[in-house]
């Protein structure tokens, strides 16, 4: 079986729907989403739609100084953060806190209005939920003390600092918006744009000119193929677009010849330089609410629900939702080995080193989530400590020729000596923050504890057994000029070596600047749309 489109994006992602979206509002094409899952409502229900159980986070564009060495490596100066604004703002539009709403009253948002241009009609909703975590409060006030200064938002290019970050989320019903929600559900309504869900795909499919015109898929072992007379877009995110890479030929010919996959593109940057930024946390018993409650109080749990369904408040309306960033202090890299400051140097001037996120919940056991229930009657917030300029770079590959083998992944976090440096110092730098929390913690350090990790050798051993992966991973197809042995696609996503074909996701980041990647997708997402519809 044969189908036929204009235009086919294969991942239903952040990316993916934002081309797709806007793609399909144009009546001379024709658009396919090829989604090997389903519709996140179905599939997930809740954990993917109340949004203190879904991920929300909207920081915002990473710093001026990140894009510029974007730019600089991609030999494109749409990518300086002044020129490639317009894209962050024409994806979404925002709506200020609801002060009548928001509870408690001291989680006051500062934020700037300039950043944001609703105007532009950006589907995606960014707005702040109708709570604000008691514990976000303190924890502010602990990085103040530590020196981590309150800013206006992370939205402007500046991250150095804290703030209560905007969320993507429907201010209307507090529900999460995402490019499901905001991008997909406009084209539906108005537009002939196609979803093919619980659609594998098996391979992307060339000509004799290595051309892509399509791409096999298998829905319930029925395999089919969806042709495209204009373009290919693969948008599987960091780990699946480089594995659909290579099982389809694009990639380092050792690994394609191991399992006889016929070499369209022999490109070895295809699974390398991956990017990603892995956190560890402290926790500690509090005597403020957390979301801790819901599961050791009943009553409470059943009064969150009703406030949440009946009037869009409370604590299921978002997560702690404060944020600091820095680079670290003096006195925390006094101790650097001048190969680790030599490194820390590549970075631009105001990218932080560290990013601390509030967890309004315990986060302790993050390998090992088995440990996180307490019969106890005490509450617990974590703050975690997340690299955001890391040094360390992962890879992905295959395991066989099979799409049905999901790629292996191996993030290689920590490997760098350097990254190992800066963990032990941001560990200590959480400690700084909670002890400039007076008054808010029951008794001591609760996890790891003071008693067994002190020396550096401990916290660093400690740091390697709890950090895990936050889904940041970028950078494994990279963007990069004509020449650059490890890149993979143009600064126009444009696959090299073969026609017809872009990756547009995480995965061609040349770099993954601080922050969360998110709106930085988005943004990617609309500017490729452009050089399409501009007749690139």
């Amino acid at each position: 079986m044969q189908l036929m489109t204009t235009c086919e994006i294969l991942g239903g992602g952040t990316a993916g729907l934002t081309i797709a979206g806007r793609l399909a509002a144009n009546p001379q094409l024709s658009v396919a989403v090829i989604e090997a899952g389903g519709f996140y409502e179905i599939d997930n229900g809740n954990g993917s739609v109340i949004p203190a159980l879904a991920p929300v986070q909207h920081v915002g564009p990473g710093t001026e100084g990140s894009y510029k060495q974007w730019a600089d490596a991609v030999g494109d100066d749409s990518y300086l953060f002044p020129n490639f604004l317009k894209y962050f703002k024409r994806s979404c539009q925002v709506t200020p806190p609801n002060l009548e709403k928001r509870f408690p009253t001291n989680g006051t948002v500062d934020f700037n209005p300039r950043a944001f241009d609703n105007s532009l009609g950006g589907p995606l909703q960014v707005s702040w939920p109708n709570y604000a975590a008691p514990i976000a409060t303190w924890a502010q006030r602990g990085m103040q003390a530590a020196g981590i200064l309150p800013i206006r938002g992370f939205d402007s290019g500046d991250l150095i600092g804290s703030a209560w970050v905007a969320n993507t989320l429907n201010p209307t019903n507090e529900q999460r918006s995402s490019s499901q929600t905001s991008y997909l559900n406009r084209a539906i309504q108005n537009t002939s744009i196609v979803v093919y869900t619980q659609a594998l795909g098996q391979k992307i499919l060339f000509d004799s000119n290595k051309t892509a015109y399509g791409v096999s898929v298998n829905t319930a072992g029925q395999i089919y193929t969806i042709r495209a007379n204009k373009q290919v877009i693969l948008s599987a995110g960091a780990f699946q677009s480089p594995h659909l890479l290579m099982l389809s030929g694009i990639g380092p010919r050792q690994t394609l010849q191991i399992y006889n996959i016929p070499v369209v593109a022999d490109l070895p940057g295809v699974g390398q330089n991956m990017w990603d930024q892995p956190y560890f946390g402290v926790s500690f018993r509090v005597n403020v609410e957390t979301s801790t409650r819901i599961s050791k109080d009943p009553l409470f749990a059943i009064q969150a629900s009703k406030d949440y369904l009946l009037n869009n408040t409370g604590i299921l309306t978002g997560v702690a939702s404060v944020l600091g960033f820095e680079k670290l202090p003096a006195r925390s890299r006094a101790n650097f080995t001048m190969a680790t400051k030599s490194k820390l140097r590549t970075f631009s001037r105001d990218w932080p080193e560290i990013e601390y996120l509030v967890e309004n919940t315990f986060d302790g056991y993050t390998n090992n989530r088995t440990g996180e229930t307490f019969a106890d009657p005490y509450q617990y917030a974590t703050i975690t400590a997340i690299l955001v300029a890391p040094l360390s770079r992962g890879n992905v590959t295959i395991s066989s020729a099979n799409p049905a083998d999901p790629p292996v992944i191996n993030p290689n976090w920590l490997t760098d000596p350097a990254d190992a440096e800066v963990a032990v110092a941001a560990f200590k730098r959480l400690r700084d923050i909670w002890q400039n929390m007076n008054g808010t913690t029951v008794g001591p350090e609760f996890y790891p504890g003071t008693a067994n990790v002190r020396t550096d050798a401990q916290i660093l051993a400690y740091v390697r057994n709890a950090l895990i992966q936050i889904w940041h991973a970028s950078a494994t197809c990279k963007m990069g000029k004509v020449g650059d042995p490890g890149a993979v696609v143009d600064s126009r996503g444009r696959v090299f070596g073969v026609q017809g074909l872009r990756v547009v996701d995480a995965s061609v980041f040349p770099v993954l600047p601080p922050g969360h990647p998110q709106a930085t997708v988005y943004a990617l997402g609309e500017k490729i749309v452009e050089d399409i519809l501009g007749g690139d």
